[in-house]
């Protein structure tokens, strides 16, 4: 297929592009910033199944003009992804880039009869429901609370009301706790992952010290973005909603212990008490996604656990040493 990725360049973005370019298909990336080097190098292999389009999300005339080029499916990650200072510092911005952007895309893809788009929402979407479940299921009751949030809830539901006013086939994914390859910080994401700052924190020459576990039902980036793919491939997907998640919970520290492992002379563990840590989390903890769904439906589960994922990124950052 021929699949425009909107917020392409960012972390979850390449991740997609690439699971996308290995099962074959055509990836244009639309977004703000620039191809990193590293990925271009990366991808290099795809030769022109892969393009990148350097464009801003609100530039409606430019992304009717590539989607009616012929698309046949559209991913929609272009986010603003705030904690609580980039909530403060961008209150409109939120709302404009993760939800009111995605309507022209959308009206878009119903008048040049894209097949699919597949919007990349978030787990916190859940809000403060996810302090009250023991596990949450797409039918669990949402109760957002920061912008974020509701931003992504409500994008869940713009989208499903454009396929039910048009006939689109317009679905969402939920993504749960994301890291590994091609995260990093930016201006509209300002909420690493502890891994990420686990690592960041080896790349400085320090321990990682932790102010807590980290328990979260944390998702290896490829892992998810295999997901997206086959929701993507779908021929009749049964549902309008999906979570993508591990299932599982367990704490960064430990994923933190099993990449020092790896490496020697590195350390990860707890903050003594008084100690401080430049390392935080960001959200309260919730309970984790159930993944049943598209377990049934598709027969997809992750692969990647705490040990594996630890030994894929020390892999990975092999080959990208400049990246973190």
């Amino acid at each position: 297929m021929k699949i425009v990725i909107f917020g392409g360049t960012g972390f979850v973005g390449l991740n997609v592009a690439e699971a996308l370019l290995a099962r074959g298909h055509d990836v244009t990336l639309y977004d703000r910033a620039e191809l990193p080097p590293a990925a271009r190098r990366a991808f290099a292999g795809y030769g022109a199944r892969l393009k990148a389009v350097q464009g801003d999300i609100t530039d409606t005339e430019s992304i009717d003009a590539l989607i009616s080029q012929g698309v046949e499916a559209i991913v929609l990650g272009a986010a603003v992804t705030a904690g609580e200072e980039l909530e403060r510092a961008s209150t409109a911005r939120v709302l404009e880039i993760n939800v009111m952007a995605q309507i022209p895309i959308l009206l878009s893809a119903i008048r040049h009869g894209v097949r699919r788009v597949v919007n990349l929402s978030s787990a916190s979407a859940y809000g403060a429901a996810g302090g009250r479940a023991e596990v949450l299921d797409e039918e669990t009751p949402c109760d957002p609370v920061s912008f974020y949030a509701i931003s992504k809830f409500t994008s869940e539901r713009s989208v499903a009301r454009h396929a039910e006013l048009f006939g689109g086939d317009f679905l969402s994914v939920r993504l749960s706790a994301l890291f590994g390859p091609w995260e990093k910080p930016s201006s509209v994401r300002d909420t690493p992952s502890l891994q990420f700052q686990i690592l960041a924190a080896f790349a400085r020459g320090e321990p990682a010290i932790m102010p807590e576990p980290g328990m979260r039902d944390w998702i290896y980036a490829p892992d998810a973005a295999e997901a997206v793919a086959l929701v993507v491939e779908a021929e009749r997907p049964r549902h309008r909603l999906y979570n993508i998640s591990s299932g599982a919970l367990w704490p960064a520290l430990q994923w933190g212990e099993a990449f020092a492992a790896l490496n020697p002379g590195l350390e990860c563990r707890l903050a003594a008490p008084g100690e401080k840590t430049v390392i935080r989390l960001h959200g309260p903890y919730r309970a984790p996604l159930s993944v049943n769904r598209m377990a049934d439906e598709f027969g997809w589960r992750a692969r990647f656990g705490c040990a594996e994922s630890a030994a894929a990124m020390s892999a990975w950052l092999t080959q990208h040493k400049e990246w973190i």
